[in-house]
């Protein structure tokens, strides 16, 4: 497909939402039990990892960069993901603590967006999470210097076959003090469903001292 031709397919198709409401009264006033119900929807509609979404992060300047990360755990209501402390997302983060996530089904025309200041997890639960990972995980971790330049992959894989014969007689491999993970405490969640005509249902619950106070937004 050449280009104009994506161009004239972007601009030519044109898809409307199924009428699935998502209204004040039924919405949880706990975002994070509402998080719990679509996420279950999310998992009986055999949606492809259900815990991705978009990490976005910004240097101080304020530019900024977006990938996709795992969710790997909720703990005293703060969303949990971990990665390499010296790649570019943490690298920003130390610079800039403020970040945002987007969850995306687009099978159900569903995404949460959700604000807040990340900060790192405590090291002990980094280590539980980092003991849990499979052998080949553990070793990738100190395999790769995450956003740093490779001068080809056999580089990397040099390292990981190192590393490989290092522990190829144990299981207990430490956790690299340059891996591990982060919170988001979130100050703004909201639930966005997608309806006819454009005409989009979206929920927002804003964290207003330590209360979740909860309103309609236009689409």
């Amino acid at each position: 497909m050449s280009l104009e031709e994506v161009k004239s397919y972007i601009n030519s198709i044109r898809r409307d939402f199924a009428d699935r409401p998502l209204n004040e009264s039924a919405v949880s006033k706990n975002p994070f039990e509402q998080y719990a119900i679509w996420f279950e929807e999310a998992v009986g509609s055999q949606i492809l990892d259900p815990y991705a979404m978009c990490l976005s992060t910004a240097n101080k300047e304020g530019k900024p960069s977006s990938r996709v990360v795992y969710m790997r755990d909720i703990i005293a209501q703060q969303f949990i993901f971990y990665t390499n402390y010296n790649s570019q997302k943490g690298l920003e983060l130390a610079e800039n603590p403020y970040a945002s996530l987007n969850i995306h089904w687009g099978e159900l025309e569903r995404q949460i967006r959700i604000e807040g200041k990340v900060t790192k997890v405590k090291p002990e639960i980094s280590d539980a999470y980092f003991n849990a990972r499979p052998k080949e995980s553990k070793i990738g971790a100190w395999a790769s210097h995450q956003s740093s330049v490779l001068k080809d992959r056999k580089e990397l894989e040099q390292k990981v076959k190192e590393l490989s014969i290092q522990y190829q007689d144990s299981e207990n491999i430490p956790r690299p003090d340059f891996w591990g993970g982060y919170q988001l405490d979130p100050t703004r969640i909201e639930f966005w469903q997608g309806r006819p005509s454009r005409l989009h249902d979206r929920i927002v619950f804003i964290k207003e001292q330590e209360e979740w106070c909860v309103e309609r937004v236009s689409p």
